[in-house]
């Protein structure tokens, strides 16, 4: 499915999307509901791949309503896709925390911009925002966040070994990979285990991005001491995670 398939319901809808209309479900299984909405445009070349878990309903309800802006005013199928991932790709407060956190590790010196702000803005067309579900899937209503496991139910993997993989190898060996939280590293290892990425292409292990796991976000910063962290939060696996990253970027750097 596509936007090509959709183009003329998602033109034609009187509403804004804060509801997916059940015309753009893809499938049901169990407890799982997944839709279409306008995230299938690849930049293939890209130089980073920035990569959640999936969009959720209100970045869903962002890119249904730019292509249907897109579609209206006349804009091709490619150019209403790429304006639809663009601006509902890790919107909100999200995209604060990890330009941070991509910024703290100097990603920007290796794409030789200012900040990684500007992946959103003057440079979007050295990243390639994507998600381990491409299409956005719910649980029983709501945002799924990864559970169940993304491998062990036929309509995730599914996206996961088709579109997800096609995506990856469309962009080649040398694209670097951000993945989101330890779920979509998950998929990347099962991925890489198929041949489909390399190590040296995976920047793993930054803490999600998301407002819930601000206390590692700050550590993971520098901003929180170590002796200052709750329960929670696992400083041994944050540093590990922080060192592998930082040596991944200086042998890039000086290869």
């Amino acid at each position: 499915m596509s936007l090509e398939t959709f183009s003329e319901l998602i033109a034609a809808a009187p509403h804004d999307f804060s509801k997916l209309p059940e015309e753009l479900l893809l499938s049901s299984e169990g407890s799982l509901q997944t839709f279409y909405a306008p995230f299938d445009h690849v930049n293939a070349e890209a130089k980073i791949v920035i990569c959640g878990i999936t969009p959720g309903l209100q970045q869903a309800s962002r890119a249904l309503e730019k292509a249907r802006q897109k579609l209206l005013l006349g804009a091709s199928i490619a150019e209403a896709k790429k304006a639809a991932k663009e601006t509902a790709s890790f919107a909100g407060p999200m995209r604060a925390n990890l330009i941070n956190m991509l910024d703290h590790i100097g990603v920007h010196r290796l794409l030789d911009i200012d900040s990684n702000a500007r992946l959103f803005d003057t440079h979007t067309h050295l990243v390639h925002y994507t998600s381990a579900l491409r299409y956005p899937v719910f649980v029983d209503g709501k945002n799924y966040s990864g559970s169940p496991a993304m491998l062990s139910r036929a309509s995730l993997r599914h996206q996961v070994e088709t579109h997800l993989a096609d995506e990856i190898s469309a962009l080649g060996p040398h694209c670097l990979i951000v993945p989101l939280g330890p779920k979509v590293s998950e998929v990347f290892q099962h991925l890489q285990a198929k041949g489909l990425v390399k190590p040296e292409q995976l920047l793993d292990g930054l803490p999600h991005p998301s407002g819930a796991n601000a206390e590692r976000i700050s550590y993971f910063l520098g901003a929180k001491a170590r002796e200052n962290l709750s329960s929670k939060t696992n400083a041994v696996t944050l540093d590990i995670a922080k060192e592998q990253i930082l040596a991944k970027l200086a042998t890039l750097q000086t290869g």
